[in-house]
């Protein structure tokens, strides 16, 4: 958003000079007038790009997490529900932020305000840390004067999105472990263990027994191939990962990860509670629902549903309500379609929207439960078929030397 230099005269005829954030140069002269202020000069900035800017964490490297971002919005709705000017509040928390380059956003954010940006347009800079759903709310709590109450709401919306989000990566990250060291360790058999083995039983010159040939007959073919198939997966990953960048190939995976056995049930699951859950938030502070639904869109993280949401977008537009092209696009449960329905005829569509999310956050949570207990034994059982078979079929040849002996 370009940035547009300003120098006014005041009511008592004291030059004022400061920025604003606008998309054009009309908005700039209609918000200098409603500050009842008399226009000299109006000039577009010529914004430097800097990493800090462009990039949203700061040249030091370190990574704005969003807890650092809930804490700040808890503590400056807490500091301006005291009645403590904004500057003074952006500066005491610049001051007391822990992540450098939280402080140097913070400190940006400060000096815009300070020469005469509106609190919404110092955060537009920094879209990697703020996104379109906390400026925009931050745009509406400026306007209706319930700053406090919106920023309460954000770090509620935040904090709930967060912990669904920490849930569900933690539910991953123990099959994906196992998984891992369960193929590691059957690479290190193979190419190691097998053809020592190997080498040993060979000049015994003894016939091997069928379970140990077809290993050794294994791990030579799988040593042989091994460089070529990891040169095949590097390239079939790189190959996937620039599939995925493009339109098609981005709503092609999405729309798989919805109808993958099991986590296809996880992923509708998350995105519905997410989608009902930042419309409500949205709502519930003011924003129309047209502007509320396009950012929605641009946050529910799924191709396919982000269509569903622009067609919802179009039909409401026309007339529609936003029930009927969800329950037309077959993508939202029957169940969430109904509820929103009702919502809207009875007037508490935010409130039957929030109650859609809790539910299907407590549905997350089943989902992620019976997954972790499915997939536990599922992997405990491939590891100890794969291994009990290398052991034996390593060990059969010395037990029957040792009956042979006796």
């Amino acid at each position: 958003m370009p940035t547009f230099s300003y120098t006014c005269k005041d009511q008592n005829a004291q030059t004022v000079t400061g920025k604003i954030d606008a998309s054009e140069l009309g908005l700039v002269v209609d918000e200098l007038r409603r500050r009842q202020l008399v226009i000299i000069s109006i000039d577009e900035a010529k914004a430097a790009v800097s990493f800090l800017t462009a990039k949203g964490p700061g040249p030091s490297g370190h990574a704005v997490k969003t807890e650092d971002v809930i804490l700040f919005t808890r503590q400056m709705a807490t500091m301006v529900d005291a009645g403590i000017p904004i500057l003074q509040t952006m500066e005491a928390l610049e001051e007391q932020a822990s992540n450098l380059s939280f402080k140097k956003i913070l400190a940006g954010i400060h000096e815009d305000i300070r020469l005469g940006s509106s609190l919404s347009g110092a955060f537009t800079k920094y879209p990697r840390v703020f996104n379109n759903l906390f400026v925009n709310m931050i745009k509406v709590g400026e306007t209706a004067g319930v700053l406090t109450t919106v920023l309460d709401r954000v770090a509620s919306y935040m904090e709930k999105s967060e912990r669904l989000r920490r849930k569900v990566t933690g539910a991953m990250i123990y099959p994906a472990v196992i998984s891992s060291m369960a193929i590691i360790i059957v690479i290190v058999l193979m190419v190691f263990v097998v053809p020592t083995f190997k080498t040993i039983y060979s000049s015994m010159g003894q016939a091997l027994p069928p379970m140990t040939r077809v290993l050794m007959s294994f791990s030579e073919g799988f040593q042989k191939l091994f460089l070529y198939g990891l040169v095949g997966g590097v390239a079939c990953f790189i190959l996937f990962v620039n599939y995925a960048k493009t339109a098609a190939g981005s709503m092609q995976i999405d729309y798989l990860k919805l109808r993958f056995p099991l986590f296809g049930d996880l992923v509708c699951k998350v995105a519905v509670s997410r989608f009902c859950r930042t419309l409500a938030v949205l709502v519930q502070s003011g924003v129309p629902i047209l502007e509320g639904l396009d950012i929605v869109r641009k946050t529910i993280g799924n191709r396919v549903l982000e269509k569903v949401v622009e067609d919802v977008i179009k039909c409401v537009r026309e007339g529609e309500s936003i029930a009927e092209p969800l329950q037309r696009s077959r993508v939202f449960p029957v169940m969430v379609t109904r509820m929103i329905a009702i919502g809207e005829q009875s007037g508490q569509l935010d409130k039957m929207m929030l109650k859609v999310a809790d539910f299907y956050d407590e549905q997350v949570d089943a989902v992620l439960e019976n997954m972790t207990r499915l997939i536990e034994p599922l992997i405990i059982g491939f590891l100890g078929i794969v291994i009990g078979f290398i052991v034996i079929a390593l060990f059969m040849p010395i037990m029957n030397m040792a009956q042979m002996v006796k």
